[in-house]
């Protein structure tokens, strides 16, 4: 099945592993999605035919762009927030690798220009969804790196992540939106697994998979227990239908209700 993509459990080889591209002839998100590894003293330098992101996953990284360069760090994708350099087509980037290191890209083909764009660490919150709701099972963190709401008009993407509790569920109450997405998974133990779902179809998925969801599949998710699951996310704005805010499925959008009732067993304490 080519939405969901496991060539990559074993791991990804040195230099730049393109998983998905922008042009591909059967089931096109429109997004190009890459992962970079780079040996300590390496450099690296790209002038992106498209809209780019690069997004640091593990190491310590110098980028520059524009005249301007960046050095970042980060040891853990669950416990530190993500730093990213956002660029439009056109604009030269170099990547020198401090330490081993790792990075993914996202990228269409937007010829459109916008500035380019630095989100350090610092200004992505690291903010709790779900807590409290039903008894706790959905409580998970959403780290929202670049949308609508930080964006300028010419930007075709939206990038964020995921840190999905061991043992809950994310993506939910399950949603859907016309806007083509990826998700890219990695686990705090390589032996970790979650289930993700496309519609009625579920795939388990597994470190360094990657997910494709298209119009109309509701895709929540959840992470086997004992087991961290991280997924990158990016949607692809749609001509005159930018991503704003999903469509929650009206069967299970009473999850969200404040104090919502359901089942529990009296003899154990609320809600475990």
């Amino acid at each position: 099945m080519t939405f969901h993509l496991t060539d990559n459990r074993a791991g990804f080889g040195p230099g730049l592993t393109l998983v998905t591209r922008h042009d591909e002839a059967n089931q096109n998100t429109g997004i190009s999605f890459g992962v970079l590894r780079l040996k300590a003293g390496e450099t690296w330098r790209s002038t992106p035919a498209g809209e780019t992101a690069y997004l640091l996953m593990e190491g310590t990284a110098t980028l520059a762009a524009a005249g301007r360069e960046e050095t970042w760090s980060r040891r853990s994708l669950f416990d530190e927030s993500p730093s990213c350099l956002h660029v439009p087509a056109g604009e030269a980037v170099t990547i020198t690798a401090r330490t081993d290191c790792e990075l993914t890209l996202y990228a269409t083909a937007n010829a459109k220009r916008f500035p380019v764009r630095w989100f350090a660490a610092a200004d992505t919150a690291n903010e709790p969804r779900g807590k409290g709701q039903v008894g706790g099972a959905c409580l998970r963190f959403v780290r929202t790196i670049f949308d609508r709401r930080n964006s300028p008009d010419e930007v075709e993407l939206v990038l964020g992540e995921v840190i999905t509790m061991p043992g809950r569920w994310s993506s939910y109450p399950p949603h859907h939106h016309p806007q083509p997405e990826i998700y890219h998974y990695r686990f705090t133990d390589k032996r970790g697994f979650g289930h993700a779902e496309l519609g009625d179809t579920v795939l388990k998925v597994r470190h360094n998979d990657t997910v494709k969801i298209f119009d109309g599949f509701d895709h929540p998710q959840c992470a086997a227990p004992g087991y961290g699951m991280y997924y990158a996310w990016v949607i692809r704005h749609l001509p005159e239908a930018p991503y704003i805010v999903p469509e929650f499925t009206a069967e299970h959008a009473w999850t969200m209700e404040k104090d919502a009732r359901f089942w529990w067993p009296a003899e154990i304490a609320p809600y475990g």
